[in-house]
Parts: structure tokens; C-alpha cells; sequence
């Protein structure tokens, strides 16, 4: 017995959403603005979410462990993720591969480039539907 049109229809849209679960971008911060001092991360991010589970992003520099560091631009517990000196190019990627908030920001000017709020912002990856 063959399925009906319903059934493979249905097939068809589960086949479709799973596939897209399996598609993750990776996204460069700043797009081609890159990662410097004096443009909008927060703005940038804005832009351009909803981040996704698998998602990888592209020249961040500190991962800050909780909203209270973000909001503070605590430094205390972050983990430098690249020297900031690299931020220019490819060379350091992270995957968001957790479903919980992820804050970036930079330690750069003694801390001013993340105080003035321009050089910092969180993504929260959800799931693709």
C-alpha cells in the first residue's frame, strides 16, 4: 500500500526541516566591516539575527561567561578566544553549539571598547525551522 498525496507531503516537509537544521552559516562579525574600534556590534547584530544552533561566527575576541560580565564588561572570567591582533583576518572561528546566550565583546583601550557598548554583543542560537 502506497502512501497517500497527504502522507508524502507531510514526508516531503519533515525531509525539508530537517535538512535545514543541518545547514549552519558562518557568519563574519561586522560583515565587511570586519572587527575594529568604532563600529556597532550590538547594531550589527541586531541586523542580522536570529543565530542559529551550529551557526559559526567569525572574529570574536572574548567570550564573556554570563549577562552580568556583559552588562559590566567583567573581564575577570572571560575566555580570550584570539589575540586581538588577529581580528583582521580568518583566523578564529566559534561555533555556537550550545542552545544558551553567548556574549562577545572586546577588552581593547583598557576595556574602554567594550564600556563605550560599540565592541560587544550576544547571540542567543535557536533552532531552524
Amino acid at each position: 500500500m502506497g502512501l497517500s498525496f497527504g502522507a508524502k507531503g507531510c514526508l516531503l516537509l519533515l525531509t525539508a526541516c530537517l535538512l535545514a537544521v543541518c545547514e549552519a552559516r558562518t557568519i563574519v562579525v561586522g560583515g565587511s566591516e570586519g572587527w575594529h574600534y568604532g563600529f556597532n556590534y550590538t547594531d550589527w547584530a541586531i541586523q542580522n539575527s536570529p543565530f542559529y544552533f551550529k551557526d559559526k561566527l567569525v572574529y570574536s575576541v572574548y567570550l564573556l561567561p554570563n549577562l552580568h560580565s556583559y552588562i559590566t564588561c567583567d573581564f575577570s572570567d572571560a575566555k580570550q578566544l584570539a589575540d586581538p591582533k588577529l581580528g583582521g583576518g580568518l583566523g578564529f572561528v566559534v561555533e555556537l553549539n550550545q542552545w544558551r546566550p553567548y556574549y562577545f565583546a572586546s577588552n581593547g583601550g583598557n576595556g574602554r571598547h567594550c564600556d563605550d557598548g560599540l565592541m560587544k554583543f550576544f547571540a542567543v542560537p535557536g533552532p531552524r525551522v
